[in-house]
């Protein structure tokens, strides 16, 4: 389990914050499923059964009991893309990313996981509900990401 989650922080730390995520939609970063890396798309935790991330005209579902662990960071980085054409003030601006691992067993036993870059208008609804459907607590990667959503001192 240990070196699942490993190889999924690996694979977020690899990623340019460029990449930004809209608002309001999900981006899969990478994991043990079959889904193209850096896919948008939009995770839907509305079902009472299942998580769903549906992206292009495919649709990827979770049972919520599945779920072994739910793990939240915060990847802070400098805005350069556009910004700098537009303002050399972008470079002092900062921009979050918002990242989920979601540790499961699938239907054979076997453990998998997933990353997900989050939308900044979805982060704390997702996590709530996700908490609230599995049954697990959140693991925070660290105290910045805990005070970020609310969840008080560790």
């Amino acid at each position: 389990m240990k070196k699942l989650l490993a190889v999924a922080l690996l694979v977020v730390l690899a990623c340019p914050t460029l990449l930004a995520v809209d608002g309001d939609k999900a981006m899969y970063m990478g994991g043990t499923v079959a889904i193209q890396e850096k896919m948008e798309g939009k995770l839907d935790v509305s079902n009472e059964k299942n998580l769903t991330f549906a992206y292009k005209r495919l649709t990827w579902t979770l049972p919520f009991d599945q779920i072994v662990e739910l793990e939240y960071g915060q990847k802070a980085g400098r805005r350069v893309a556009v910004g700098v054409l537009v303002s050399p003030w972008a470079l002092f601006s900062k921009k979050r990313n918002h990242y989920l691992t979601i540790s499961f067993k699938d239907l054979e036993g076997k453990e998998q996981a997933v990353v997900f870059e989050l939308g900044k208008d979805i982060v704390r609804t997702t996590l709530k509900v996700l908490q609230v459907r599995s049954g697990k607590e959140i693991q925070f990667q660290d105290d910045e990401a805990r005070k970020s959503i609310g969840g008080g001192k560790g």
